[in-house]
């Protein structure tokens, strides 16, 4: 019966808790979209770079899930390329994939991303031109669903099912990643 109690009061807390979080006077609209400067200034570096990130997701989702994202420059580049996939981008019937020229390791939504997987230098031109293959034949350009998928991860592991050069390697936080069926992937 002790245990029973604990039980109760141990989803009443995560309950309020989930429910204080969804609430706070936090706003994802004034929360730190600056550079967490991880990655190399792409004006002092002349190398070629491919990164994976991951940041944990916007409130009450940050306590088990995280948002990845690919960020390349090849070399000679001033600027880095970034490749994701965004829930929000799918209103009005547009694609909710994203290949834009953009701050490579900014936070996201106040959360500082982490590598998940990082090279540079020779050899990471040709990833990044398969990188850029993969990202633009995926399949789920225009569905986007947080649970199970596709969601941002999904789009993170179908590009390194694609290229498996990239030896990637999500966390069990990168929830969705394995609706990227394994199946449908066709190494480029």
């Amino acid at each position: 019966m002790e245990l029973k109690k604990y039980g109760i009061f141990l989803v009443f807390l995560l309950t309020f808790s989930a429910i204080a979080g969804c609430n706070s006077d936090k706003d994802w609209r004034t929360a730190s979209r600056e550079p967490a400067q991880i990655l190399p200034d792409p004006k002092m570096s002349h190398e070629a770079v491919l990164a994976v990130l991951g940041a944990k997701a916007w409130g009450w989702r940050g306590w088990f899930a995280i948002h990845t994202w690919i960020a390349v420059k090849k070399t000679g580049e001033t600027a880095y390329t970034v490749y994701d996939v965004v829930g929000w981008r799918g209103r009005h019937g547009r694609s909710v994939l994203g290949i834009y020229e953009d701050i490579p390791d900014r936070y996201w939504y106040g959360s500082k991303p982490k590598l998940i997987q990082f090279k540079k230098g020779k050899g990471v031109d040709a990833l990044i031109d398969k990188v850029d293959k993969a990202a633009r034949a995926y399949p789920w350009k225009n569905r986007y669903k947080a649970f199970p998928g596709p969601n941002s991860n999904t789009f993170t592991a179908w590009v390194g099912l694609q290229v498996p050069e990239l030896q990637m390697d999500l966390p069990f936080s990168a929830i969705g990643n394995g609706y990227a069926d394994k199946k449908k992937a066709v190494p480029i």
